[in-house]
């Protein structure tokens, strides 16, 4: 029970010093949450917030949750535990919820085979529930669930000016909700949230969209919400890539072409305009189109409808058209490689989506994400990503966004042995220039080495720099810990106050 109040202690210090430093709610979750965790064996640490609108309460974070869990859940007000400690302003302990009738289970956690103790604590100040916080305590016999209680309860208290000045941004009770989060796209950053209010005032209606931003942020995703999010959601989704067409056969898998029409073309044709009548046609890359090709677009856009090759029977075609690009066709039009006409139809509403580098707060979401992803797929384990990998992710500047962040999370979790990705199962391309020793690259002694410099970084940050706590969790003398510290060139100052992530 020492052990464990200490480790609280430091844990307790920690959050205390971030919710000091004014850190904002969508820095602070991933941390605080990991937190409980790793330091203090809660499991699924979930906070929970009221929606404005309806009084439900939906997840806002969650530590070993999908994005796709996290979503899905709703409870309407005083419905299971988590409505009813909304309703009543009080704690919940439940000794093992296999045998609580009122636990509802919207996770699928006790299908999955998942048994233990929960406990709920709300949110609150004296006027206002803001929501829950909630964990799981699993595989103890006898809990000390008045301990988990009373953990809980104070972090809960922690969190309430951050969750404050959330609301404040998002709306105040009894105001509009924050926008929806269509179910393909994961963040919770600024500018994330800004694309996610452009697509729920757009999506309902037929207003062609232009997507604008570099190469791998998730112009597809976009499109794909957009198309769900619509009155044409049943009707096809039909996606163009125009730089990867060859410009001789463009123009046929556009518009589709008539038999004996030009050489090969042996049978009749539907091209991806008709193929997607009814529904949403998304044209990716639309600054690689010829100018040839751009003038019998506009045309499509202007009439609804158009030829196909070797026919002048006009076909009309009733379907919503999305456009990307990567390309500056401001640019373009001044340079004559973009038809202006073209430009202001494709122009309707435009949705800029932010690269990677400016948003921060979404780069361990991500991560996270693509790590159960991969680990799932590829039959692997990895559960949880070492601090001194994390340093790297959160360093490095992304110049493939979200698709580079994607491809190294793969690689890294195939690479990965056991439990936990470390910094060494990183591409070359984020290794900092001290990572490793001085010892010669690609050998057992450096390999080791990045190893055991991973662990030594993780026990420092857990025992925020105190080299004494760090040396007992690594059962190593002092002495060698600091040997070990000086060696790798590590300051253990820069891990006092912080949390570990």
């Amino acid at each position: 029970m020492q052990a464990r109040s200490l480790a609280e202690l430091r844990y307790l210090e920690t959050v205390a010093a971030w919710v000091g430093q004014g850190t904002e709610l969508d820095e602070l979750l991933g941390p605080v949450l990991r937190g409980l965790a790793e330091q203090l064996g809660l499991r699924r640490a979930t906070l929970m917030l009221v929606d404005r609108t309806d009084g439900e309460v939906y997840i806002e974070a969650g530590h070993g949750l999908t994005p796709t869990e996290t979503r899905r859940v709703r409870y309407a007000p005083g419905e299971g535990i988590s409505g009813r400690v909304v309703a009543s302003g009080e704690p919940v302990l439940v000794p093992r919820v296999s045998e609580d009738p009122s636990f509802r289970d919207k996770l699928g956690a006790r299908e999955g085979g998942l048994d233990g103790a929960f406990v709920a604590v709300p949110v609150m100040t004296s006027a206002t529930t803001y929501g829950v916080l909630s964990a799981w305590r699993l595989g103890e016999e006898d809990p000390d669930l008045e301990g988990d209680r009373s953990t809980l309860s104070v972090v809960a208290g922690l969190l309430v000016p951050p969750v404050e000045r959330h609301v404040s941004r998002t709306g105040k009770p009894g105001e509009d909700r924050a926008p929806h989060q269509p179910s393909n796209l994961i963040g919770r950053s600024k500018g994330m949230k800004e694309v996610y209010a452009l697509i729920e005032q757009v999506a309902p209606s037929s207003t062609t969209v232009l997507l604008r931003g570099e190469s791998g942020t998730g112009k597809e995703l976009v499109a794909h919400a957009l198309h769900e999010g619509s009155p044409r959601a049943r009707g096809p989704f039909v996606k163009v890539n125009c730089a990867a067409l060859p410009a001789a056969i463009i123009e046929s898998e556009l518009f589709g072409h008539e038999r004996g029409s030009f050489t090969g073309a042996i049978d009749r044709r539907r091209g991806r305009f008709e193929l997607a009548h009814g529904g949403t046609i998304f044209l990716d890359e639309i600054g690689d189109l010829a100018p040839e090709t751009q003038i019998k677009l506009l045309r499509v856009l202007q009439e609804r409808e158009f030829e196909r090759v070797g026919s002048a029977q006009p076909i009309g075609v009733d379907v919503r058209v999305i456009a990307a690009t990567s390309r500056d066709l401001e640019i373009m039009m001044e340079d004559g490689g973009f038809r202006p006409d073209l430009y202001y139809r494709l122009n309707v509403f435009p949705v800029h989506l932010p690269p990677l580098r400016e948003r921060r707060a979404d780069i361990l979401l991500l991560a996270d994400h693509f790590v159960e992803q991969f680990s799932r797929s590829h039959g692997k384990s990895v559960r949880r990503i070492a601090t001194a990998a994390i340093d790297l992710l959160m360093a490095y500047h992304w110049p493939g966004n979200v698709r580079e962040l994607e491809n190294c999370m793969e690689r890294a979790v195939l690479l990965a042995r056991g439990d936990t990705l470390m910094a060494h199962h990183l591409p070359p391309t984020l290794q900092a220039p001290d990572h490793l020793s001085s010892v010669a690259p690609g050998g057992l002694e450096s390999t080791l080495a990045a190893v055991e410099k991973d662990l030594i970084l993780d026990a420092l940050k857990a025992n925020r720099g105190n080299m004494a706590g760090a040396a007992r969790q690594l059962q190593v003398t002092e002495r060698v810990m600091g040997l070990r510290v000086k060696l790798y060139g590590i300051d253990p100052r820069r891990f006092r106050g912080r949390l570990s992530a």
